[in-house]
């Protein structure tokens, strides 16, 4: 098994994440969290997805240059941005309404673990850094699809992919696609299904690093890396 560096890892994430939105799909309203999740429009190449911001945002553009950028817009990561042709601006009450009235199609999000039933913990480690839950907990339930982006293990190689959540919760049994560096998760009738694996490691080595009980899709494909 070969230990893939984080930066690394996250450029591959994205990438892996950005092969889910094509031309054949209708327009995507897509909302991106904070981290990872900011990077993977840097990643999509479809013109049919625009990027929704709960800051009151709809058609995010590029990160912005020194030379136009305007303190009024950014994106999650409070990274300055570039407005899309259309791109239009609201308040947080319309934002939201937005995506608890179930109009945003996917939203990307990090977390710090992830259990075999689709539960996400992404807002506060105890007794250590409290993140805040933000908007997640109107994304995870209003959004008609939650993909998660996130490293295999810890910096210190504890696991995130864990049989029952050790840290609060964030929502119940919301996630539908999980995305690491090593493989690729769906959820299907309340089960963790591997779906995708990395050339880096074998089927034994994966196990190894997760805690979460899962099935191997028949059809396990190799991770899409181009």
């Amino acid at each position: 098994m070969r230990t893939i560096a984080e930066e690394e890892a996250k450029v591959r994430i994205a990438k892996r994440i950005a092969k889910e939105f094509t031309d054949e799909d209708n327009y995507t309203f897509l909302n991106c969290g904070v981290g990872v999740p900011t990077t993977v429009p840097d990643y999509i190449r479809s013109k049919y997805v625009v990027i929704h911001a709960e800051n009151g945002m709809l058609g995010v553009g590029p990160l912005a240059g020194p030379d136009n950028t305007d303190p009024q817009l950014i994106n999650a990561s409070r990274q300055p941005v570039c407005e899309t042709p259309g791109c239009s601006f609201f308040d947080s009450s319309l934002s939201f309404g937005m995506i608890r009235g179930g109009h945003v199609d996917a939203t990307i999000l990090g977390a710090l673990e992830v259990d075999e039933q689709g539960n996400i913990a992404n807002w506060i480690v105890p007794n250590g850094r409290q993140l805040g839950v933000g908007g997640a907990m109107d994304l995870v339930s209003g959004a008609n699809r939650v993909i998660i982006a996130m490293t295999h293990c810890t910096k210190k190689g504890q696991v995130k992919l864990r049989g029952r959540c050790q840290m609060p919760i964030t929502a119940f049994g919301e996630a539908d696609l999980v995305v690491t560096e090593y493989a690729v998760f769906t959820f299907r009738e309340g089960r963790m299904m591997l779906s995708e694996l990395a050339p880096e490691l074998t089927l034994e080595e994966l196990a190894g690093i997760t805690e979460a009980h899962y099935m191997v899709d028949p059809d396990l494909r190799e991770y899409q890396l181009n």
